[in-house]
């Protein structure tokens, strides 16, 4: 299964409510939406910055599955999304990579 990174951060230019019941009220319905994705499975983790406007989600599956999650909130924040390479798997990437180009300057 594959991970992912998403740092989310909230958008400029987004009209948010003034109001304050009328921004709970906004909230309240993106966390049932975070809920679902976390009572499935695909975001593993979800937390907030300090500054309160920004934070990440740590997720699993594929492509298309953290395209429609982000893409439900796609309104109101900006993403990064990095899908993460675990360390076995990275470090026999980069030695595999680094003796191709050793036993080539040899030649």
């Amino acid at each position: 299964m594959t991970k992912f990174l998403v740092l989310w951060r909230q958008k400029d230019g987004v009209q948010w409510p003034t109001d304050p019941a009328d921004y709970l009220k906004l909230l309240e319905m993106q966390w049932v939406a975070i809920d679902g994705l976390l009572k499935k499975g695909e975001i593993k983790e979800f937390g907030w910055f300090l500054d309160g406007a920004s934070g990440y989600a740590m997720g699993e599956g594929d492509g298309a599955i953290v395209f429609k999650d982000v893409s439900m909130f796609s309104y109101f924040f900006d993403f990064d999304v990095s899908e993460i390479i675990p360390f076995e798997k990275g470090r026999e990437t980069l030695r595999s990579v680094l003796k191709a180009q050793i036993e080539a300057l040899k030649k």
